[in-house]
């Protein structure tokens, strides 16, 4: 546990003015002007002069801070297990079988708080003030010249990624979409040597990515490393990986990627640069287009809406035709507002709470509090279009919850460091100016950035779909014997904890998996690493009835 007098500094950030540490930031802009004007990942916590104490961490969280107040002390880690003991909040609980991982500021401990991104902590004799030194904004010019816009997105994109190069070993992970083949051209081109490559690969119809890694590799130059993860690195791996977390963490991702974080290990590399963040940053996420689908019901004037469309499409008959549902569907879903119509498919709503939960486990905890959160999000954004609001809302719910956790994690468990180029402080505020249809163009994803790196970036990786490692846990469930019963094992012993019911667990393995191993594979997974977490971390955790 870090006392209050001793300084924790992760990260390495810039400031202007020649200004070159946090010292000398806060006696020059003060504790909150100096975490604004720093550029980079950090996390910061420290003692003042006048005897508060400062915690910050930067705008997507790439560093992480934990803290609690204890009588008079104000007590900070890295890590939430490190403050935490094993007295669990249910309701943390409920968040990561809703979100698949806990939003902060909450953790799975009872009074640990995890400093949300963009925040600081100003704690003084035991009153603790938390606020916001920054927040999404997005100005779009009325104007842009895309040949303008073009050349200086090009420069950025190489600041980025030169920046992050620190003289090691030039490496990174590959998946062979546009943001990782994007950062590994670009190290070949910056670094002067070819780029060390990591991909993996699945053995599995309709996850294989591995052909678009290679086309990347080859169009480069890059010195391409492969591994193909078997459902037996699964069984291996999926208490390893659930344990190495400091609370539960259920994107499944997690485990190709300590896979290829591991393999760079074992070759000597020593940091590996990833590519997440452009789409976020840039618009490439299927669901901007598809909630643009849905704004568009907001444009039919209101008496053909109330009059007309609703009444016909409520009506039971033509709920029930199998060509006329989808626009029940389609305008059920148009008139629930953002932010909630994002959670519409969200996999404990459409399973059911009542059905998947133990009655003792909702007594306990407040399922509205969820959306509270999230409209919490999308209100805290400077942003006049939804689709800008999205775009914040996934900086903090995509990324700097789920994704950078995901790859900070598991290369923190592999032994080797980590960096984002993409999300580089000037290439946020380069994406914040840029018109909304340069993010989105009709129904056309990232139009932008596609059409900046055209010529660079190949053709089928430019028009491919997005995938990234995508893992076919639930096909596999259904074939390997050793991780069918490690998932088997799990859920039955989460079950007998209070907190799922067993009709459900029966029903999910015995008739769910096996009919759509796609689909209900998620929620298997998602229990499966919860019950992994709690066997390390809080072994004898039961709900009270």
């Amino acid at each position: 546990m870090t006392p209050v007098d001793t300084t924790l500094v992760l990260g390495t950030p810039r400031w202007p003015g020649g200004v070159s540490s946090w010292s000398e930031a806060i006696a020059a802009f003060g504790p909150e002007g100096a975490a604004a004007r720093a550029e980079g990942g950090f996390a910061v916590g420290m003692g003042l002069p006048d005897g508060r104490v400062f915690l910050a961490v930067d705008r997507f969280a790439r560093e992480t801070l934990c803290y609690r107040v204890s009588g008079s002390s104000l007590q900070f880690a890295e890590r939430a297990d490190v403050l935490g003991g094993t007295d669990i909040d249910p309701q943390a609980l409920f968040d990561y079988l809703y979100f698949h991982m806990i939003p902060s500021p909450r953790t799975v401990f009872k009074g640990v708080q995890r400093l949300p991104p963009g925040h600081c902590v100003l704690f003084d004799r035991g009153q603790l003030a938390v606020s916001p030194f920054w927040r999404p904004t997005f100005r779009p010019a009325a104007t842009a010249s895309f040949n303008d816009l073009r050349q200086e997105f090009l420069g950025l994109l190489r600041l980025s990624v030169q920046d992050q190069l620190d003289g090691s070993t030039p490496a990174c992970f590959l998946s062979g979409g546009t943001d990782s083949s994007t950062v590994a051209g670009l190290i070949c081109e910056l670094a002067g040597r070819p780029a060390i490559t990591y991909s993996i690969g699945f053995d599995a119809q309709g996850y294989d990515e591995m052909a678009y890694a290679r086309l990347a590799a080859k169009r480069y130059g890059c010195d391409h490393r492969e591994h193909y993860v078997t459902p037996q690195d699964l069984v291996d791996g999926i208490p390893l990986v659930a344990a190495g977390y400091d609370q539960p963490f259920g994107n499944s991702s997690a485990l190709p990627a300590y896979h290829c974080a591991l393999k760079a290990k074992g070759d000597g590399i020593s940091r590996l640069l990833a590519g997440d963040g452009g789409d976020e940053l840039f618009g490439g996420n299927s669901r901007y287009a598809i909630q643009r689908l849905f704004g568009w019901y907001g444009r039919v004037p209101q008496a053909v809406r109330s009059s007309l469309m609703e009444p016909f499409f409520g009506l039971p008959t033509v709920a029930r035709t199998p060509i006329l549902k989808k626009g029940t569907g389609y305008i059920t879903q148009a008139k629930v507002p953002l932010p909630d119509r994002l959670q519409m498919y969200n996999l404990l709503r459409r399973l059911g709470m009542a059905d998947v939960l133990s009655p003792a486990f909702l007594a306990a905890v407040d399922t509205d509090d969820v959306l509270r959160q999230q409209r919490e999000v999308w209100a805290a954004a400077d942003a006049t279009t939804d689709l800008d609001r999205m775009l914040a809302y996934d900086f903090r719910y995509t990324l700097a919850e789920s994704d950078l956790p995901k790859v900070r994690g598991t290369t923190q468990l592999a032994g080797i460091g980590v960096g984002f180029p993409l999300l580089d402080d000037r290439l946020l505020d380069f994406s914040a100016l840029l018109p909304t249809h340069y993010k989105l163009r009709g129904m056309k994803l990232r139009w932008f950035f596609k059409e900046a790196l055209r010529g660079f970036l190949p053709d089928e990786i430019i028009t491919k779909k997005k995938h990234g490692f995508g893992l076919p846990f639930g096909v596999w469930a259904t074939q390997h014997k050793g991780l069918r019963a490690l998932a088997t094992d799990s859920l039955h012993s989460l079950a007998g904890r209070g907190l799922v019911q067993r009709p459900f667990i029966d029903g999910l393995l015995g008739t769910h998996l096996p009919a759509h191993p796609g689909y209900y594979g998620e929620m298997v997974w998602i229990l499966m690493m919860l019950e992994q977490w709690l066997r390390a971390k809080a072994p004898d955790y039961r709900m009270q009835a």
